[in-house]
């Protein structure tokens, strides 16, 4: 049996792993933004083990989060889900933080840096992330005009730079990403054309399975397979730019 908390999951594919994990004989932590989602989730899922709350557009919150992670012991996985749209127009968090990149791409850097150092690590990108740029003077969308779909397909780059920079980091721990496809989600819309239940399996795949092409690391998969990804991602130079400019915007460094 193995123990996975996973974020973003009171709807949607978070949820589904979540499901899939349980029916699986796994325990599993959710998260969700706020009380009134946790209380949703928990009713959803009475089966999952806890659930942490915390609204990951916040620095505070995403630290709190990894705290109340932390307090509940060690895990054997944890999987990057949690994600905002690629629809929503800029919007500056309290931080003064572009609010997508914050959820997107800064949340999991925290998390990955604060949580007690699991086994395995799943980060939820995109095949839009092959469209992404790497763009280290503009990151927070100050200067140039918004576009919220290439914003998105940037925080999708960086999330699977992130996998990658991690797995060459780690050596110990099998980091990777993961492109669920076009799926009929709350951000997909209902008439997405891919599998939800493909898209969650990948990810439990990637948690539970002592599988040899799942003890794997720095890769990029769609529905179990890899995927080709953007040059960026094993591109050494902007993992270590990536890293740098999330602790100086954090304050908190990576081991």
């Amino acid at each position: 049996m193995s123990r996975v908390f996973i974020t973003g999951s009171t709807d949607g594919l978070g949820l589904l792993a979540a499901k899939l994990l349980v029916e699986q004989g796994h325990a599993v932590v959710l998260h969700a933004r706020n009380s009134e989602r946790a209380t949703s989730a928990q009713a959803t899922l009475s089966e999952a083990e806890a659930v942490v709350i915390g609204d990951l557009a916040s620095r505070a919150a995403m630290m709190h989060v990894a705290e109340q992670v932390n307090a509940l012991g060690t895990f054997d996985a944890v999987i990057h889900n949690a994600g905002a749209r690629y629809d929503e127009p800029r919007i500056e968090t309290a931080d003064g933080l572009e609010h997508m990149f914050a959820v997107n791409v800064l949340a999991p850097y925290i998390l990955t840096a604060l949580i007690a150092r699991p086994a395995r690590l799943i980060y939820l990108s995109s095949d839009l992330h092959r469209r992404g740029e790497p763009d280290f003077k503009d990151l927070q969308w100050m200067h140039r005009h918004w576009d919220g779909t290439q914003a998105y397909a940037d925080s999708k780059l960086f999330d699977a730079v992130l996998a990658a920079a991690i797995a060459r980091r780690w050596p110990n721990v099998f980091s990777n990403a993961v492109g669920p496809g076009w799926v009929p989600t709350k951000m997909g819309g209902p008439d997405a054309p891919d599998d939800m239940a493909q898209a969650s399996a990948t990810q439990v795949w990637l948690a539970t399975s002592n599988e040899p092409a799942a003890h794997v690391s720095g890769k990029f998969f769609y529905h179990k397979k890899l995927s080709e990804t953007h040059p960026a991602v094993h591109d050494v130079k902007v993992q270590n730019q990536l890293l740098a400019a999330c602790e100086s915007l954090s304050g908190v460094s990576l081991s």
